[in-house]
């Protein structure tokens, strides 16, 4: 590029250097010359080259004010300085460097320069005048355009750099919102699967002696349990790989356990007494908005599983409405507030110590990630002690109400 830029300044200053042969005299040529050469250090010292190449192109109008380099050189330096420096800056330095060389030819209109100005026959000091004008104007106008695509190169590449900043930023806010999904999303494998199996497993020790046939298939529910926990956490976990690790896992909702229906059946074999109800139409096929159902149901059965007490019934109710889901859950047990202590909410009273011990669980994160989730889709969740005595937990979401990403 550098010696692109030096041989279009050559092109242009041809004739003054065929002038100056013809003249007989050497040094404009050797000060043009110096400005060639000035140009290719133009991007390491713009400030410097500008400065030099200004006090050059004085020198060079004085010992041959016509020739057809005038202010060539300026123009790529004025240039360089423009796409390094700061538009004030870039202006300064335009008038700084312009203002010698424009008031040199408005000056030489009367001034010492008159006996090399062409002449008219009919009018030479209106000719002067005239000509001395329109050098000492297109000298400034050229600077002033030169420095012009300067500055516009400087801002667009400024964009660029702020899109790809942003773009970086957006980057790096996506991975705080995959990696809170992934909090909400241990919460609730570890919350539910290490629940259910601690009861399934304290079941068995109680149903072997009475029932062997029936402890067989609480074992079996058991592992099945365990292994869907692992499955899920080594999915989960997969994401906090390194990004260019080879097999990354694809940052997607984690499917929601193919249907309630299996989910469900879980938590009746761990011995809830749970009812499934559905009305309106069937569920959208959006994962997110799924899953967003399914852990809410979840991680409400998983709580009436650890703190429930003299269970007899559990509601399970989904509506939907147009575009609003309903989801309730009621039971009709009792608690202690001593059990309440591993929920989040105050209403948790009513979920009592769990009958096989199961309360110590609790990590406090249960109904702020159900409102975290309810909320991604304009909802709201509420819990509190039903009309029975006992617990109900509430969660509406907008199907319409989507407020980012899962």
């Amino acid at each position: 590029m550098d010696a692109v830029v030096v041989a279009c300044y050559v092109l242009l200053v041809t004739p003054t250097v065929v002038d100056s042969v013809t003249a007989g005299g050497w040094l404009p040529r050797a000060l043009l010359a110096g400005v060639a050469l000035a140009l290719y250090f133009r991007r390491q010292y713009p400030v410097p080259v500008v400065a030099v190449i200004a006090a050059v192109e004085v020198a060079v109008t004085l010992l041959h004010p016509w020739g057809s380099n005038v202010s060539a050189g300026l123009w790529f330096s004025l240039y360089a300085v423009a796409v390094v420096h700061t538009r004030r800056f870039a202006l300064v330095t335009l008038a700084l460097v312009t203002a010698p060389l424009a008031l040199l030819y408005f000056f030489a209109a009367v001034g010492p320069l008159e006996r090399e100005l062409p002449r008219s026959a009919a009018s030479p000091e209106e000719f002067q005048l005239i000509s001395s004008i329109a050098a000492g104007t297109s000298i400034a106008l050229s600077n002033v355009i030169a420095t012009g695509i300067g500055i516009s190169v400087r801002q667009r590449r400024e964009h660029e750099q702020e899109v790809a900043a942003w773009a970086a930023q957006a980057a790096r806010l996506g991975s705080v919102n995959e990696r809170n999904r992934i909090a909400r999303e241990m919460h609730d494998v570890v919350a539910h699967s290490l629940t259910v199996m601690i009861t399934l497993s304290d079941g068995a020790a109680v149903v072997v002696r009475k029932d062997p046939e029936r402890a067989a298939d609480v074992l079996a529910e058991l592992s099945r349990t365990g292994r869907t926990a692992l499955a899920d956490m080594r999915r989960v976990l997969g994401v906090l790989r390194d990004d260019t690790a080879a097999g990354q896992a694809p940052r997607e909702p984690l499917a929601a356990g193919d249907s309630l229906a299996k989910l469900l059946d879980g938590f009746r074999t761990a011995g809830l007494p749970v009812h499934y109800s559905h009305t309106g139409p069937a569920l959208p096929e959006d994962a997110a908005f799924q899953l967003t159902v399914y852990r809410i149901v979840q991680e409400s059965l998983t709580n009436v599983l650890r703190y429930g007490r003299a269970l007899s019934r559990v509601d399970v109710l989904v509506v939907r409405d147009d575009s609003t889901v309903t989801i309730e859950v009621i039971d009709d047990g009792r608690g202690t507030a001593e059990g309440s202590a591993g929920t989040a909410s105050p209403g948790s009273a009513s979920l009592g110590t769990g009958t096989h011990g199961a309360g110590s669980l609790g990590s406090g994160q249960g109904l702020p990630g159900m409102k975290e989730r309810a909320g991604i889709y304009g909802g709201t969740v509420e819990a509190g002690r039903a009309v029975n005595g006992g617990w109900r937990v509430r969660a509406v979401l907008q199907l319409n109400g989507n407020k980012g990403d899962e």
